[in-house]
């Protein structure tokens, strides 16, 4: 019997994937790379084209809203002088806070009204001082096509505000408030709370119409004028 000296050549074996010759393993990792990659930017574009369309979809609906801080630009001057109006659409987040039962309330539950959207807290001075008018506004102004909803974001004692108003009172504006202080968070993320006491007035489909930060004299014949011309059907 002759036994073949004959050497052959083994198959060329990739020691990470047994029993596969290398050039299988390679292609394989290839597919499963570039499918990763692949599946990455399908996701990428399904997500950057629901933002185009979000974004889209607000500055449709929120361009009345800049038309109207045009019409009414000449009106804040005086008491409201300090109000930057809006000059491109923008549709603030969905506050969501806290009434004087603990119910949790959403800015969109105002939706059809115009509302002055003011953050406040008992341990700023400016915001103290201007409660009175904010009050004052609600009862002028206040009913079907306008709201002001002054939101308390103090953190620690919860009767402090509430005393406040009592002690003050500022019977007309709801009670509306916020402990974990997001509200301010949110609008700050918006560009639209850099201090306090911040005012925004919101339009029916909450966009921004105009934005104060700082106090005012709310129920001055200036605010009074230019609310009532924001508020006109």
């Amino acid at each position: 019997m002759t036994i073949s000296t004959e050497t052959r050549p083994m198959p060329n074996i990739d020691p990470s994937t047994p029993g596969l010759p290398r050039k299988n393993a390679s292609r394989i990792r290839v597919t499963v790379v570039s499918a990763i990659i692949a599946a990455a930017a399908g996701l990428g574009g399904i997500y950057g084209i629901g933002g185009f369309m979000r974004n889209a979809h607000a500055q449709a609906q929120c361009a009345p809203a800049v038309d109207l801080a045009k019409k009414i630009a000449p009106l804040a001057k005086g008491e409201v002088a300090a109000l930057t109006m809006a000059t491109a659409p923008l549709q603030l987040p969905d506050l969501t806070f806290e009434d004087s039962e603990g119910k949790t309330r959403k800015l969109s539950e105002w939706k059809g009204r115009t509302v002055l959207v003011n953050l406040w807290a008992t341990w700023c001075v400016p915001c103290r001082k201007e409660m009175p008018a904010l009050d004052k506004l609600q009862e002028t102004l206040g009913g079907a096509d306008f709201e002001v909803v002054a939101i308390n974001i103090d953190t620690r004692d919860p009767e402090k505000p509430k005393n406040f108003l009592k002690e003050a009172a500022l019977t007309k504006l709801a009670y509306f408030h916020d402990r974990k202080a997001k509200v301010f968070q949110d609008l700050k993320s918006a560009g639209r709370a850099l201090g306090m006491p911040t005012s925004v007035l919101v339009d029916g489909a909450g966009c921004e119409i105009a934005t104060l930060a700082g106090p005012a004299e709310w129920a001055s014949d200036d605010a009074l004028k230019l609310i009532k011309a924001a508020t006109a059907k």
